[in-house]
């Protein structure tokens, strides 16, 4: 994908937001966390982010807080961890975690939008310690092994399966 551009010059912030103050829960205790498949425009193609806590590949994702809807979380989660701006095409359903309680610290429900990338920008809030990169559907699929609930995002959306 082209049209990288400055985050300054858009008006974009720079930080993410950190902290559990603001964090959502269910009823079961669980995280909420709102996430995007971000696709490329011809749906070949979605954008990956290295995880921060272990190695390997997940999508953009994180807590879906008080002050915002889910879609604005899953937006602003697109901006700060893989630096993207999204058009948010629908609505991909709740996915319950699907890993061992040992395997996660906390128990989260997922929130998940399919999303086509509209920019993509050189500086982000975390460009600092992630990387991006663009996968075929059988490429992060094969990515996501370890986070079946990731997996199943990604089944839900449109991506061409190639």
């Amino acid at each position: 994908m082209s049209g990288s551009k400055t985050a300054e010059a858009n008006g974009r912030s720079m930080e993410s937001r950190v902290g559990r103050s603001k964090q959502r829960y269910n009823s079961k205790g669980f995280r909420l966390v709102a996430g995007v498949v971000p696709l490329s425009p011809d749906l070949e193609y979605v954008l990956l982010i290295q995880s921060t806590r272990r190695k390997g590949w997940v999508l953009p994702k994180g807590g879906w807080e008080i002050d915002e809807s889910c879609q604005e979380a899953a937006v602003r989660e697109a901006w700060e961890e893989a630096g993207i701006t999204i058009q948010v095409e629908y609505e991909l359903g709740t996915i319950e975690e699907l890993r061992p309680p040992k395997m996660s610290k906390e128990q989260s429900q997922y929130h998940f939008f399919q999303g086509t990338v509209q920019s993509q920008y050189e500086e982000w809030p975390e460009s600092h310690k992630r990387e991006r990169q663009w996968f075929t559907f059988t490429q992060a699929i094969e990515a996501l092994s370890t986070r079946p609930e990731l997996q199943e995002a990604l089944n839900r959306s449109g991506i061409k399966r190639l």
